[in-house]
Parts: structure tokens; sequence; C-alpha cells
């Protein structure tokens, strides 16, 4: 996959170099993405009770444990709106300049909304907490900035195709319109499986790191 992306067809030497300022920014919204999900997945295994197959890594922020992934909501909020700063520097004036940004710094804040407002309990996690998850205030809240959250990014990407595409990155344009279908896929299966949900959600935050350093000039491979 990385070689098939990265050939040397899709590249585009006529495209403007993004300022120093810009990749900076943007290597915060590389770097969210596989920070977030790395430390989800090293929560998940270590603490007693959690199940990928059963709970949501937002339940994380549960238990004695859970500042740990509220801190991770927050930090990965505040990476993100570094990324959106990013390509809003490397795209301004040009197709997705405002939008695609934007929308990105939707995706951002409802990480913050996550660690303000954190999941219910429920299936088991924290331990000897219930089977059956009852909807509290707090967690509809959170089910709602998620979902909006990620209907932004998905948006995002059907813009951000916009600007690969106008740079001669056909692929990268084609499978970033259809990453939302992914996406929305997982969470339309969420009720049958959260395994679906996550793998969906990681998916989103990955190809947002990778279209960003495309975008803003850095090797996805970095």
């Amino acid at each position: 996959m990385a070689h098939t992306l990265t050939a040397p067809h899709d590249v585009v030497s006529g495209a403007p170099a993004p300022r120093p300022a810009a990749r900076r920014a943007a290597s915060g919204g590389m770097a969210a993405g596989p920070l977030f999900l790395a430390a989800g997945l090293a929560q998940g295994f270590a603490r007693d009770g959690f199940d990928f197959t059963r709970n949501a890594i937002s339940q994380l922020a549960l238990g004695e444990a859970g500042w740990i992934q509220t801190v991770n909501f927050v930090l990965t909020g505040a990476l993100l709106l570094a990324g959106a700063a990013g390509l809003r520097r490397a795209l301004r004036g040009g197709a997705g300049g405002t939008w695609g940004p934007a929308l990105v710094g939707v995706f951002a804040v409802s990480f913050w909304v996550a660690a303000a407002f954190p999941a219910d309990a429920g299936a088991g996690f924290p331990a000897g907490a219930p089977e059956a998850t009852a909807m509290s205030g707090h967690g509809a809240v959170h089910m709602l900035g998620g979902m909006v959250g990620y209907l932004a990014l998905c948006a995002a990407f059907v813009v951000l195709a916009r600007p690969l595409a106008a740079r001669g990155l056909r692929g990268w344009a084609v499978a970033t319109r259809l990453v939302p279908v992914v996406v929305l896929a997982g969470f339309t299966a969420s009720a049958a499986s959260v395994l679906a949900f996550t793998a969906g959600a990681g998916l989103g935050l990955l190809w947002l790191a990778a279209v960003t350093a495309r975008l803003t000039g850095i090797p996805a491979n970095r």
C-alpha cells in the first residue's frame, strides 16, 4: 500500500512547497491519530475487564485510571487543531483551503467534548459495571459529540480530495473519497460489533494523518 501511494507518478513536482510553519503545525495532525490509537490500545490491553470486542476505547476514561484516557482525548484534540492550522496554511487560496481545515477543526473539538463528557459505563467495564448501559446526560453529549466529529471528518475527506486531485494525486483522491464510506459503515455496524466501530474510527484517524502529510509536503512514511 505504501509503495503504491508514494509511487513517483503520484508526485507533482510543480506543487507549491509548504512554508516551514505549515509543516510544523501539520506534524501535530500527523501524530494525533497514531498516538491516540497507540495509547488506547496500550490501556485496553493493560486494564482489567476491558474487552475490545465489547467495550469502546472511550470507556477507558472511566475508573481510577480513566484520567489517562481523558488526557489522551485532550492532547489529541490539541494536535488535531494544530494539524488543521497547518492544512489551512498549506492550502490557503487553493481548493479545499477553507472548508477542509475548518471541518478538521470541528473533528478536533469533538475530542475535547469527549474529555469533558465521558461515556457511560456498561458491558462490564469498569469492573463491577452492569452489562446493560443506561444512557445518562453526559453519555448522550459524548455520543452526540462523537457523531458530529466523525461526520465532520468524513466531510473533510470529501473536501480534501479536491486539492489532492488538483496536485495530480489521483489515487490518493479516490481513496480519500472512499474512506468516509468505510468509516460510516463501521459506525452503522457498531450496534452489532464494537470492533467495527473501533476499526472505522481508527481508519479515519490514520487516513487523516496520511492526507495531512501528503498535502503539506511531508512524506507519508516519515
